[in-house]
Formats: C-alpha cells, sequence, structure tokens
C-alpha cells in the first residue's frame, strides 16, 4: 500500500531517532506510531546511583552483548571443566550517593589463586566473572582519601549473579562496612528508572535499550506493562500520531475522507494502532511467553557482528531464563495490532493482505531501527551519554 512507504520514507526522514527508539519504533509504525517491542530499544543499564546487588538469583548469562570485563586483571589459574561459576558485582559509591570511579577493588579467595583485582568503571561499577562456587570470598575496596571498605566473607552458589550493594565509602578516618542485598525486583526496578529516563536528544523515549547487558535482570510483569504504559501516554507518541496522520492526510491514503473528520480518524487510527503494538508487544505477550521486550546493546566486537546481532532483533531476544530465544513477542505484537486494526480501519482497507503487508514492513522497519540504535543513537541518548 501507498500509505506504508510514505510512513517509512517520512519516518526516517523526519527525526532518525523515531527510527532508532525500538520503543518509538512501535509508536510510530505504518499508519501508526508503532513502537518497537524488540528493542529499545534495547541493556539493563548501568546503576550509578542505585546498589546493583542480589543474594540469590540466578545469572541472566547475558549471551547477546560481547561486553568484556571493564579493566581486570584476572589470575591466569584455569578453572577445571565442570566446575559450577558465578559472578560477583556491584557499584563503588560514597555516603552521599555519589559514584566513585576508578576505586581499586580487590577480591580474595581461599588461596593466592583466587585473588583477582581491577578497577572500577567511570560509573562506579565493577565485575568479577566465572568466579568458584562454594569458594567464601571477600572484597577490599579503596581509593585516595576514603576509609577502605572491606565485605565480610561472602560463599558464592553456582550460577548466580551476585551482587554486593550499599558499598558507601567514609571519609579517612571513619571506617565503616555496610552490606545490603537487593531483591532481583529491586535491581530490575532501578534498571528500568534509568532507562525510563533515556531520551535521543533530550525528549524522543529511547526507554527499551539496554546499554549494560551484562549486568541486566529480568523484567518482572509490572515493570513491562510499566514501560509499555510510559511509551503510550509520553507526549511524543501524540505528537508522533498527529504527525503521521497529517503525512497520511496529505498523502490521501487510505479511505477515509478529506477534511477535519479524516484527520481526526486518520489520527485516531494511527495512535490505536501504537497502543496494541506495543501493549501487545511489549507488555503482554512478553509477560505470557516469559521474554524480554528491549533491545539489548552490543556495543563491542567488530562492525560486522554488531550488525548481526542488530539484523537478528526482530527475530531473536532473550528470555526472562537469560537465554536467547525466537521473539515470539515482537512478531506476534505485529500480527495481533494489523489484526485488530481490521475493526477500525476502513472497509475498503481490510483484510488478511493487510494484516501480512504490514508484518513485513514492521519486520522492516525494526531491522533499520536496531542498525540505528546499534551504531548511532547511543551518542544522542541524554541519560547513556551520562553513564559513559
Amino acid at each position: 500500500m501507498r500509505h506504508r512507504r510514505l510512513f517509512t520514507t517520512a519516518l526516517l526522514t523526519l527525526v532518525v531517532c523515531l527510527a532508532g527508539s525500538v520503543g518509538m519504533a512501535r509508536c510510530q509504525q505504518q499508519e501508526s506510531v508503532r513502537p518497537s517491542a524488540g528493542a529499545s530499544t534495547s541493556p539493563a543499564t548501568a546503576i550509578p546511583d542505585a546498589p546493583v546487588a542480589t543474594a540469590e538469583q540466578q545469572s541472566p548469562n547475558p549471551s547477546q552483548s560481547e561486553i568484556p570485563n571493564q579493566n581486570s586483571t584476572q589470575d591466569s589459574t584455569q578453572i577445571p571443566s565442570g566446575v559450577p561459576t558465578t559472578d560477583l558485582n556491584g557499584t563503588v559509591t560514597d555516603e552521599n550517593g555519589d559514584l566513585v570511579p576508578g576505586a581499586t577493588v580487590v577480591l580474595e579467595g581461599a588461596s593466592a589463586a583466587d585473588r583477582q583485582s581491577q578497577a572500577a568503571n567511570d560509573n562506579g561499577f565493577f565485575n568479577f566473572p566465572a568466579l568458584k562456587a562454594g569458594v567464601p570470598y571477600r572484597l577490599t575496596i579503596s581509593v585516595k582519601g576514603f576509609a577502605n571498605w572491606v565485605s565480610p566473607p561472602i560463599t558464592l552458589a553456582a550460577g548466580q549473579f551476585y551482587g554486593v550493594s550499599d558499598i558507601k565509602l567514609k571519609l579517612a578516618g571513619d571506617v565503616s562496612s555496610v552490606t545490603v542485598y537487593s531483591s532481583t525486583e529491586q535491581i530490575a526496578t532501578q534498571q528500568v528508572e534509568l532507562e525510563e529516563h533515556q531520551r535521543v536528544l533530550g525528549f524522543v523515549p529511547n526507554f527499551y535499550v539496554v546499554y549494560d547487558s551484562q549486568s541486566a535482570v529480568p523484567l518482572t510483569t509490572k515493570l513491562k506493562f510499566q514501560m509499555a504504559s510510559r511509551v503510550a501516554i509520553d507526549p511524543v507518541s501524540f505528537v508522533g500520531a498527529a504527525a503521521l496522520a497529517g503525512i497520511h492526510q496529505g498523502g490521501d491514503d487510505l479511505d477515509y475522507p478529506l477534511g477535519a473528520k479524516g484527520y481526526g480518524e486518520r489520527m485516531g487510527a494511527t495512535y490505536a494502532d501504537g497502543i496494541t503494538d506495543i501493549m501487545f508487544g511489549g507488555a503482554i505477550l512478553p509477560s505470557l511467553l516469559h521474554q524480554d521486550p528491549r533491545y539489548f546493546y552490543q556495543g563491542t566486537g567488530t562492525v560486522k557482528s554488531r550488525l548481526r546481532h542488530a539484523l537478528a532483533n526482530p527475530f531473536i531476544c532473550r528470555g526472562d531464563n537469560g537465554k536467547l530465544e525466537p521473539n515470539y513477542s515482537s512478531i506476534g505484537g505485529d500480527l495481533i495490532s494489523s489484526s485488530i486494526s481490521n475493526i477500525y480501519y476502513p472497509p475498503s482497507n481490510r483484510g488478511a493482505g493487510l494484516v501480512f503487508e504490514n508484518l513485513l514492513l514492521s519486520t522492516g522497519e525494526r531491522e533499520v531501527s536496531s542498525v540505528v540504535q546499534e551504531f548511532v543513537l547511543r551518542k544522542l541518548t541524554r541519560g547513556a551519554k551520562e553513564r559513559n
């Protein structure tokens, strides 16, 4: 249909971020502002101002990204095959909750071979992967001007994604060590709060992208619906629907009448398309199928590997168990949304052909948006840049 091609051209020309933000790619798709449920758009985000910790959580095993351990000097001792491993991480802050980048983090185990050290990154975050289960570890964190922070012994269970939270350094001379463990739900809530501040050029929502895949935890059903609702009611979604309705009105797309009445019907249909797509593809199906609707930013590796990662996004997603799965949520959301549109589109524009045409175009637009997300939007996204 002509209006489909017109929309794609207008979307990529109007604002590159409206194509790149997977959340908004859902809201601004086809005759609708269809937000992209596969993405976004997309890496838990690093938690610079909140604890990143959980004591009893299975590892998300983020196999989608190729993010290496940051600044880590690991012991060369190889862990024997078959020995269960786990991860240990955290975020270093001071008493006021401000990040403490560059702190030296030393991990010591039962023997000298278990000793590792690294420097916290610019967000105060550190991570020790592939640790031995059943071995008692102790963290010592030091930085000039602060008293050393020492954790109690931490014994890790097989396969845990273990975070130490509430690491607050005190000025030298006033030593204190307090360790608090957060639940997975609390960590996910903190990560979503950060993602909901991500906006391309400071105003276009870019909520559905995770820029720190390594520390991502699964979303609860409540959080999936919260994110979808935020996109649906965001003022940019209304503005996008109004703009696209105007474009379709000018191109005389669909068999709505011209004039104010036709424009109102087009805008209503456009916004309704976006609502059904984001709710089914970004909340309902991901909750029922236990899949993560976000785009997990890779950011490292060769251009070829990053391009392959982005182009696979419409078809492959991360399950809540941390494993890669067919992206039934995104594809199903497009199909359901297009099917529902047969209820309110003009009779002459309904039918199975419209549904499958929408699906193909939606998939193509999502691939474009994922590539833009992987290579362009991080530099333009407020919130992501501030955590670099």
